[in-house]
């Protein structure tokens, strides 16, 4: 198991605090499971919901987006959809999908250092990859969401182990991302849908809130530096199992030096700035080491955060997770020892 992998595996056993924790966790693979279909649905308030949900989760530009006409509606600070990243409505394996989403919540978040919310989890979104503000928790765009989550996740047991969740778990390349080489990617299987210039191309114009045909991917009006599509390691998995248009975990079309290279080069260019980023991860010990913004615990500079090398990163963590598992079981030995010797003076 390769250095990645292995830091994963250990940074999910000291995360294994959620109630359900401790039983044998249900199965559910979403390679090969038939999707929910809204068209099953009884006609009735729930059908409508997850229809209005669905068309939220589509065209999400059209509905919240900085160029609606009701500008109490303009959430969302980018002209994306849902869908860009969540795609075939939240439903595809390996492309962060939405189903079991409601089972797996609330759960701890590193992020935050405290257990969230799905409705947390969607305004991180909202804040980061839409680059825009909050829905309000009784907002009916968040019932929305909320219900169609729900509506994916149908059949999926609470805590379940879900094959084909977030992104295929890969080995990368043990060096330097190589961001001069990520442009000859860029141009010869990237730029014919995203643009020569990066910016995506839209249904219509400016300004008719019609978002886009295939989004940028940099500039103004993509997510911003605190999503999870800026980081790296992220983002290389999702490209090297969903992009070009078309390719899954199945029939890649990128091998993984011209995923991790492409990636490099798309995360090398502007975009959104979120403020307050050194708030994020405040245990620390948990920041992935993607996460190129500081402050930084590995004594590493911040091009190697943003570049790679990763895998001595990963060592380095996995070594730093490993000394606080013993520190805090040492502790634990020493509280119930000083317990003890109360005990028996009494």
């Amino acid at each position: 198991m390769n250095v990645l992998k292995t830091f994963v595996v250990t940074i999910l056993a000291l995360l294994a605090t959620a109630p359900w924790a401790a039983e044998p966790r249900p199965a559910v693979n979403l390679i090969g499971r038939p999707v929910p279909q809204i068209e099953s649905l009884p006609e009735g308030p729930f059908r409508a919901l997850v229809v209005q949900a669905h068309e939220l989760s589509t065209r999400t530009f059209a509905v919240i987006g900085p160029e609606v006409k009701d500008l109490r509606k303009r959430y969302a600070g980018n002209n994306l959809a849902c869908t860009s990243c969540h795609q075939a409505g939240g439903t595809k394996p390996f492309a962060m999908p939405w189903v079991g989403v409601t089972a797996s919540f609330p759960q701890y978040r590193g992020r935050e250092n405290q257990v969230s919310t799905v409705e947390e989890r969607i305004n991180g979104c909202m804040e980061r990859s839409m680059n825009g503000k909050p829905l309000p928790l009784d907002a009916p765009e968040m019932k929305a969401f909320t219900t169609y989550i729900a509506f994916l996740s149908q059949g999926v047991a609470v805590g379940a182990q879900i094959e084909g969740a977030a992104v295929l778990q890969s080995a990368v390349p043990n060096r330097r991302a190589d961001v001069k080489a990520g442009s000859a990617v860029y141009d010869a299987k990237c730029a014919a849908c995203h643009g020569a210039d990066g910016l995506g191309k839209r249904t219509g114009r400016p300004g008719d809130a019609l978002g886009y045909m295939f989004p940028p991917l940099w500039g103004p009006d993509t997510f911003n530096n605190g999503a999870g599509m800026n980081r790296l390691l992220t983002t290389t998995r999702f490209i090297r199992q969903n992009m070009p248009l078309g390719a899954s975990h199945t029939a890649t079309v990128l091998d993984d030096d011209e995923a991790y290279d492409v990636t490099a080069f798309m995360l090398s260019k502007p975009r959104p700035i979120k403020a307050h980023l050194e708030n994020d991860f405040p245990a620390r010990w948990n920041k992935p080491i993607d996460a190129a913004f500081p402050p930084y615990m590995l004594g590493a500079t911040a091009d190697q955060h943003r570049y790679g090398p990763f895998p001595p990163l990963a060592e380095k963590q996995r070594r730093m997770a490993e000394q606080r598992k013993s520190d805090m079981a040492a502790a634990k030995a020493r509280a119930a020892v000083g317990a003890a010797s109360t005990a028996a003076g009494k």
